[in-house]
């Protein structure tokens, strides 16, 4: 679907309403104050559009209420656009283009990307367990040190970088962490939480992982000190072709990738990596399987799947967080 279809799809608010609650309650109204599945629309002068009444709580709430879009000023539409850029695009995209695109300001997209990426960080918890060829990798994401006449600034690991673990299942998911260091107790108690102990696992010389594949199927390593970067199905590709991705992402579009927000930016690309189908091609003649992007609005579906108590709201810094619950004593 290009653009001129997704906006003709909707021309207004009426029509990005009805879409929104059509995916959000696909089996009727549900309140996200009680769960309540009785409620009746408010009509009126003083109601606002798409208003309803739990029958249960006798709270009040929109499609809206408790998701990243809560309380919103902006259009609907300008928030379905926003989904539209992001989940399209190849390797991220900036909130000073992303605000030229919606007519906003860079403040406002950066908060309406953030708030996007909250739904794919709710999307990513429910990947599971990986199993199958799983192939486990580390990659460090920063800023590079400004130069100093003289003085070589070392890459990676004994950085101030951050480092993160990415495991992915061939032709399948990826989850990507930000972990504190390649130990093996780090590591270890991390592949434990993300990886089926029915799986076989795929890694570089890293030592902790020679322990650590003691708790799988199978282990196999390849050796990239010798050069050695696949010895026939045994390789790590994957993971890195991955972190290449990462790598992009940080390089060309965004630059800077802070440690507070780096998860999001990693369940950004995650998202976008996970909602992919196998599709065989011919190339030279010779049938290939190649990974395509599945439809936008089913993708949207899907991020929309985990909108409701998914919330972000402005710091008093101007920063986002996520809100707390109130504690009752």
């Amino acid at each position: 679907m290009n653009l001129n279809q997704f906006r003709n799809m909707f021309p207004g608010e009426i029509a990005c309403r009805r879409y929104l609650e059509k995916v959000i309650w696909p089996n009727g109204r549900v309140c996200p104050h009680c769960g309540g599945l009785k409620s009746w629309l408010l009509s009126g002068p003083s109601a606002r559009s798409g208003l309803y009444e739990c029958s249960d709580c006798k709270g009040q709430f929109t499609v809206t209420t408790k998701t990243p879009m809560h309380s919103t000023k902006l259009p609907l539409r300008t928030w379905l656009l926003a989904m539209y850029f992001m989940i399209n695009s190849s390797k991220g995209i900036s909130s000073i283009y992303l605000a030229k695109w919606l007519g906003v300001n860079q403040k406002t997209a950066w908060k309406i990307g953030h708030a996007i990426r909250a739904m794919m960080t709710a999307q990513d918890d429910t990947v599971g367990l990986l199993g199958g060829i799983v192939e486990l990798d580390e990659t460090y994401l920063g800023g590079k040190p400004r130069f100093k006449q003289g003085v070589i600034h070392p890459r990676g690991k004994a950085t101030k970088k951050a480092c993160v673990h990415v495991a992915i299942s061939r032709n399948g998911p990826v989850r990507a962490r930000v972990i504190h260091g390649d130990s093996y107790a780090v590591l270890s108690s991390h592949v434990k939480k993300i990886v089926a102990p029915e799986a076989w696992i795929m890694t570089d010389q890293l030592q902790p992982y020679v322990a650590i594949g003691k708790h799988f199927a199978g282990h196999e390593r390849v050796h990239h000190g010798i050069k050695e970067y696949a010895r026939g199905e045994v390789h790590i590709n994957t993971a890195e072709s991955f972190n290449a991705v990462l790598e992009r992402a940080k390089q060309g579009v965004f630059h800077f990738l802070s440690r507070r927000h780096l998860p999001r930016y990693l369940n950004e690309v995650a998202f976008r990596w996970n909602n992919r189908d196998p599709v065989e091609v011919k190339r030279n003649g010779l049938p290939k399987i190649v990974m395509k992007p599945k439809p936008i609005l089913e993708q949207l579906e899907i991020l929309l799947d985990h909108a409701v108590g998914t919330q972000l709201r402005r710091t008093i810094r101007g920063g986002v967080a996520t809100p707390q619950p109130l504690y009752c004593g």
